[in-house]
């Protein structure tokens, strides 16, 4: 599930929340005082290797001889 970011429309409180991309937008509420929030519209993020087990060599072009 994608993580959104959000801020409150009233006190200005930001945070996170993971949801489904298919879930309503609207109607989140501030954990703090309870009123609207909207959502952030970021930058993304691109896709990230994480552990052992991933290398720069992995995924390198292949020089072929002919």
């Amino acid at each position: 599930m994608p993580t959104y970011d959000f801020r409150c429309k009233k006190c200005g409180h930001i945070f996170e929340r993971f949801q489904r991309t298919v879930d309503n937008k609207e109607g989140i509420l501030c954990p703090k005082c309870k009123s609207e929030c909207e959502r952030l519209v970021g930058a993304g993020s691109g896709l990230v290797f994480k552990g052992s087990g991933f290398y720069l060599t992995d995924y390198a072009k292949k020089h072929s001889v002919s």
